[in-house]
């Protein structure tokens, strides 16, 4: 029987990919949404995978989604949390609800999505946790001290559930994808565009795909020693 795998935010941009990527490689895939409902059923209506929605943020939502994915699906072994949100501001002209919205999202979040399955991984003595970091939890970015505080802290929470799960064959491994060209990115100007272009020595943005298929790599069995580890995927814009 195929591994479940479960991607939150995982019908469109980066996580769209993702999904696919798992779905050729043989998992069973669950996507996760919190709003676009038509974006998810025309993604269910391309690639056959089942979309579920719910709000990261929210843990008892988190529970009944994923109790509702093992129910529909099985187990989950391999989880993916690359559900995020920005809400970008310079620091003096950030709110407290600019901050505490990605705080929910981007950091608890993990919490939320990983915690419900974790007993599961424990008790199977199998599981793959893949946190979707970014290069700017590594470097920082101006007026994004709120997404930067996240990406970084998921990176912690990595490292220490790597630590917790490695004796019970579970992998936590990040990867922080660079400017990848997604719709968000390629929806800003494009000067814009050329500027953050200009600053990764590969000469491009990253294409989702790429991203995906590190994913597909930490999934896999052959990845079963690699743990706690980040991969930077950014075109070496940025070394850790």
């Amino acid at each position: 029987m195929a591994r479940v795998a479960l991607v939150t935010g995982g019908s469109r941009g980066i996580g769209e990919a993702i999904s696919k990527a798992l779905q050729a490689a043989g998992y069973t895939v669950a996507a996760t949404y919190a709003g676009n409902d038509d974006a998810a059923a025309k993604f269910t209506e391309e690639t056959g995978i089942k979309t579920y929605k719910w709000n990261v943020a929210d843990y008892d939502s988190s529970v009944a989604g994923i109790a509702k994915v093992e129910e529909d699906l099985g187990p989950v072994d391999v989880v993916v949390a690359n559900a995020g949100i920005t809400r970008d501001a310079p620091f003096h002209k950030m709110t407290k609800d600019q901050w505490q919205q990605v705080i929910d999202t981007n950091l608890t979040g993990v919490f939320n999505t990983v915690h419900p399955v974790w007993p599961g991984m424990r008790e199977r003595k199998f599981g793959r946790v893949i946190v979707i970091s970014s290069i700017n939890g590594q470097k920082g970015q101006f007026a994004q001290v709120n997404y930067a505080a996240t990406k970084a802290g998921d990176l912690g929470i990595v490292k220490s559930l790597a630590q917790e799960g490695a004796r019970a064959g579970i992998t936590a491994n990040a990867i922080c994808p660079g400017y990848i060209a997604t719709e968000m990115v390629m929806a800003v100007p494009e000067k814009v565009r050329e500027s953050i272009i200009g600053q990764i020595p590969a000469g491009r943005l990253g294409e989702p795909e790429e991203i995906a298929r590190c994913v597909v790599f930490l999934a896999s069995e052959d990845a079963g020693f690699i743990n706690g580890s980040t991969i930077s995927a950014n075109g070496a814009q940025f070394f850790a």
